[in-house]
Order: C-alpha cells, then structure tokens, then sequence
C-alpha cells in the first residue's frame, strides 16, 4: 500500500527546503545488542548527539526520524536492506541538524543550545514492536521498544538522567513515535524535570478515503500484528478498542498523560498520498495528477480537499478538549515541518503571529496554551 517512491520524493523536498544545517556523528550502541534491543536486521542502535552549550546544558531535546513502517515480513526484509538505513544501523548515513535540531538561535530561539539528539528509527513500528523470537529465515528482528529504550537509557547513562527540560518529537512515524512513548519517556525522568511532546507530522488520522472507506486501517493490523506492538500501547485504549486502533493518536492519546504539543498540516501530503488517495482508494488515478500538483486539481476535487481538512480536524477534538496539550495546525501541503524553514520564518505559515518555533516555545515554558489553527486559509497551499 505505501507508496516508497513517494516517501523519498518528499523527504528529498525538505532536504532541498533546509537553508543551513550541521553535520553530527553516529553513535551505535553496541551494548544493547546483549539485551536484545536491535535494528531489523539484528544491527545495533545508534542515535545522533550534538551536546549542548550555555545554559542549555542541562536540557534535552530528543528528535525520533521518520521513515514509515513495514507490514510484511517481505516488506521488511526489503526495509532492512535500504540503503538509507531504516531497518540497520550498518546502512545509516548521517543526518543532518537542522529547524528543531539547529544549534542557530534564529532558527531555534528555544532549544539552539540543548543538547540535541537525532534518534535514528530501524525498526519500522515507529518503537512499538516486541517480539522475542526471531525470525532465522529471513534474519528479522521486530524489538523496537527495546530499541527506543535502549537509547534512551544510553542518553541517562551520559548525563540526561539530570536534565531540567527535556522534549521527545519526531516526525512523521518518528512523530507518532513520540506520542505513543510519550508517557514511557516520561517515566525515565523523576518529577521535577519539565518533560513534554512534540509530535510532527505524525497525527495520522483514521478518516474515511475516496471510496468512503477506512482502508488504511487495513495496513496498521498488519503492522501492530507483525511487531508485536499491543503491549506497547496505551492499554486503557487497547481494554477498550482492538489495538491497531490505537495507533491511531486520537484514540491513544486521551489516554497518555504527559502534555503533547501536536505539529500537523491538515493537509499533510503523506496522508493525502496513502489514506486519502492510496492506490487502493483510487484505482483508477482520477486524482493522480491533483496530489501530485494543487493547479491541476478540480473545483470537485479541492472541495473533497477540504472535507479532509474537516476531517482532520474532528479527528484532532482530543486535543482541542484538553487543557495540557497544544497544537499548530496550518494548511500547507507538505510533510514534516519542524525541520524546514517552515520552523523559524516563513511568514506564509504563521499562525496567530507567530512562528512555529515561537508557538512550540510559548506552550513549552508555560507562557500560554497555543492551540493554533488555520482558518483563514482553509485551502491547500505551498509554502
């Protein structure tokens, strides 16, 4: 169902889209292969650390990458082998740091000298998988919550344990990451550390696609089944729904109580791609051409746009109905935005005058609740 192709184009746009950006090494733990905390192909951790300086040495910001996530065992043998390392630390290139991650104070007035981490994602269960044997035919391990506390428990080992501030984000599957461990990274730190999330692009919502049906549904069954993954997700919600439901973050975060600050755009392009419009929901590619350039979509098909918008937007009434969690919600067709220029300046992205980074800054330090929606431009556009 996920459209791979896709996934790269897009990720090759934000890289075009980031103005300045810093090289940071990989660290692999080695270690944690000794408690079963593995990539897919049985390789160990690693993460990216660019350690803070000034008075933001005793804070943390912790970014999960993105990448999607794999629902067969072909699937993810194929996932193991990509040379972008999504499924082995031996295939990673390094990352790069910028917008959240930049250690620039115009770019990141709030976070520019934490201490920074890129945690890299290998597992293809955005952390949540936990499965004890192992699959010796085709060499697979599904262990991405022990991957995602392997890292963690690293990072306390060389000085986070202290941290007065720390915040988990991500984006993309690496978003939806940072929400469904949202309270098990909370739980690493004693309570007078100020701990909260920020998911980005990673507010997948279970709405209705072209054919006015829910069939992206289909393909987290399979993951959450392949990974193992119900043990690991919030279980007042999986007591209550079957558990690839609770993949979905607007049924898994009523149940999460750290406080989550949700970055989407309501018409993320991933989304529109794979739930809106998968292959699946349009057989026949009538609205090929309009995913792929807003100018050629119909007066039909934009409405149909903004009824995703809407739909989106109910599916986020989770977060508009609480008081510890905030929001900022544009209408930019694109996906991930934390790491773009979108963060810091774009003026076209703005909401209630303020940048993203300003808006993310204001509700981590308690100054307000942002809870940022666009309603004045209620159309898809590029920014």
């Amino acid at each position: 169902m996920i459209n791979l192709s896709a996934i790269f184009t897009i990720c090759l746009i934000l890289f075009l889209n980031i103005e300045s950006s810093e090289e940071v090494g990989i660290t692999i733990i080695e270690s944690a292969v000794a408690k079963g905390a593995v990539c897919l192909d049985g390789s160990p951790p690693a993460y990216q650390l660019d350690k803070g300086f000034g008075d933001g040495v005793n804070n943390w910001l912790v970014h999960i990458q993105g990448g999607g996530w794999c629902h067969t065992i072909e699937d993810c043998v194929y996932r193991k082998t990509m040379d972008n390392g999504l499924g082995s630390s031996k295939l990673m290139p390094e990352l790069y740091f910028s917008g959240i991650l930049s250690n620039k104070a115009d770019q990141n007035p709030n976070f520019y000298n934490w201490n920074r981490v890129y945690m890299r994602y290998c597992d293809g269960s955005s952390f949540t998988g936990d499965v004890d044997e192992v699959d010796t035919v085709n060499n697979l391990y599904f262990r991405g919550a022990r991957v995602f506390d392997a890292i963690v428990e690293e990072l306390m080992s060389i000085g986070m344990k202290d941290a007065q501030n720390a915040l988990l984000s991500g984006c993309s599957a690496g978003g939806l990451a940072s929400i469904l461990n949202c309270d098990k990274f909370r739980g690493f730190f004693p309570s007078s550390t100020r701990v909260k999330c920020v998911p980005d692009a990673g507010y997948f919502a279970h709405v209705k696609d072209l054919s006015g049906e829910y069939r992206f549904e289909q393909y987290y069954d399979k993951v959450v089944t392949l990974h193992g993954s119900a043990k690991n997700l919030p279980s007042g919600c999986t007591s209550n729904m079957k558990a690839s439901l609770c993949f979905y973050p607007q049924y898994a975060m009523p149940y999460i109580n750290t406080p989550i600050f949700v970055v989407n755009s309501a018409y993320d392009t991933w989304q529109v791609f794979n739930i809106l419009a998968s292959y699946e929901a349009d057989p026949n590619g009538e609205f090929t051409k309009c995913k792929n350039d807003l100018k050629e979509c119909s007066a039909t098909q934009r409405q149909r746009l903004q009824e995703f918008r809407s739909d989106f937007l109910g599916a986020l009434s989770v977060v508009t109905n609480s008081s510890t969690k905030g929001m900022f919600v544009n209408t930019c067709y694109t996906h991930c935005e934390t790491d773009q220029t979108i963060w810091f300046e774009k003026p076209t992205s703005k909401l209630e005058d303020k940048t993203m980074a300003e808006g993310v800054g204001d509700w981590f330090y308690d100054k307000n609740m942002f809870q940022g929606v666009d309603n004045q431009q209620v159309d898809p556009h590029y920014c």
